[in-house]
């Protein structure tokens, strides 16, 4: 790719000298962190598990790129901030990405363009869509180093909106946008990623739901088939199909409850205790109950944790339903059921961070195959928070946080013929970070 490096900057006057830039550094990049990612691979492998699941079906004797390569460089770039496919053309000649990529970085080929990134994406048939899917699962299976004895489904959905005329894209009257309803779904407690799955533009129903849950549950338990699962979600999970499921899976779920005339009957009496107290503390008021509850559409009773809320900015009643019986409703609200406000750290992560939404392609198959490359660079980003930065202030660091902090270093590449040297800045703030990263990555490999 021909480089400008004729094109000057006037960076105004210093100590009366005048001050000009010119892109002509040499082999230098703004990304030097990057180096990182392939050891987060190593330990996770879903790269390798992504291309395992694809079928190349391109003649080799014409291919420059493998799908290993393609798909690393892709996912590299967008855990770097560069979710844009098109940043792929101005990448591709970067000597951190080609290296990290196996390729040298002065003397080996270029890496994969726009076209060529667009190619991959839609080649992508929906049976290795569904492989893929599966992978994510077997990742996230594989990332414990002891069978859990009860992990927690978070799941919930949120819109991607899009421009233009895409497949399966519909218009959204709660967002008002054309968008994607992506389904995301986490473990609760760790925050690892276990699936995403891309959806048209409107909200699930009951049966829909189901059918995603099944075949992830399916697949959780045949690696660990003792395993309890918990589901938790919020009121539009709640539906009479998705409680006989959980029922004949014996998985134990608290989801919330949409209130109605009935609901708001049984809890009015505990409502009005909580506006007398407010009115006698002038402070914040929170009282619970739980009751039996069914629904016309519900095959029988199930049990409903009421919270009875009144603030100076008014009431605010909630309501969840769940399968456990004998837990206190104040631990099942707060503990359990609030503990899902994380997931939407996560998908916040995913969406905002990484820049899932970018669903651009006509193809729906293409859109979900982006959707998974992302997938791919939050469960990198995620391993080196985790595993990584363990023990640091940054071990709950924010995706944006670790891309600034640990993967955006300025660093100039020296290819020589035994050994490729990285000349990382001296001044650099967070080497410390950076070295201990590496360690405990190393430590953790397979």
């Amino acid at each position: 790719m021909e480089k400008n490096t004729q094109l000057a900057l006037d960076l105004g006057i210093i100590l009366q000298k005048k001050v000009i830039g010119r892109f002509d550094g040499g082999n230098v990049s703004s990304d030097g962190g990057a180096f990182l990612l392939p050891r987060a691979e190593k330990i996770s492998g879903i790269i390798s598990r992504l291309v395992g699941a694809t079928r190349d079906s391109r003649d080799p004797r014409y291919s420059e790129h493998s799908y290993h390569e393609l798909i690393s460089q892709r996912v590299y770039q967008i855990a770097c901030g560069y979710e844009d496919c098109n940043d792929s053309d101005d990448l591709r000649s970067d000597p951190v990405f080609k290296s990290i990529c196996q390729r040298l970085p002065e003397n080996g080929s270029d890496l994969g363009s726009q076209p060529t990134m667009s190619r991959l994406e839609n080649a992508i048939s929906r049976t290795s869509l569904y492989r893929i899917a599966l992978s994510f699962i077997d990742c996230f299976t594989a990332s414990y180093t002891e069978i859990p004895d009860a992990i927690i489904l978070d799941v919930d959905d949120t819109d991607s909106v899009t421009h233009g005329g895409q497949q399966l894209s519909l218009f959204n009257r709660y967002y008002d946008e054309h968008c994607y309803m992506p389904l995301h779904i986490y473990e609760g407690r760790s925050g690892k990623l276990i699936t995403t799955i891309l959806r048209p533009g409107k909200r699930a129903k009951g049966q829909e739901i189901v059918s995603i849950l099944k075949r992830v549950v399916r697949h959780i338990r045949e690696a660990w088939p003792k395993t309890a699962l918990i589901l938790r979600g919020d009121s539009h999970f709640s539906s009479p199909e998705v409680h006989e499921w959980c029922e004949r899976e014996a998985i134990d779920f608290v989801l919330g409850q949409a209130p109605n005339k009935k609901l708001n009957e049984l809890g009015e009496a505990l409502l009005q205790r909580a506006r007398v107290l407010f009115e006698h503390r002038k402070e914040k008021v929170r009282l619970f109950d739980s009751f039996s509850y069914q629904a016309a559409s519900w095959r029988k009773p199930l049990r409903i944790i009421y919270k009875a809320e009144v603030t100076p900015q008014g009431v605010n009643p909630r309501f969840v339903v769940t399968s456990f019986s004998s837990s206190r409703a104040s631990f099942i609200y707060d503990t359990m059921y609030c503990g899902r406000g994380q997931a939407e750290n996560y998908i916040k992560e995913h969406k905002l961070h990484l820049h899932s939404d970018r669903a651009s392609c006509s193809r729906f198959e293409a859109n979900h195959f982006r959707l998974f490359l992302h997938g791919a660079a939050y469960i990198l980003l995620d391993t080196i928070r985790r595993i990584g930065l363990k023990g640091t202030e940054y071990a709950q660091a924010q995706f944006d946080t670790i891309q600034k902090k640990v993967l955006k270093i300025g660093v100039r590449i020296e290819e020589m013929v035994t050994r490729i040297v990285a000349h990382f800045p001296f001044s650099y703030p967070f080497k410390e970070y950076v070295s201990q990263v590496i360690r405990q990555l190393s430590l953790a490999s397979p």
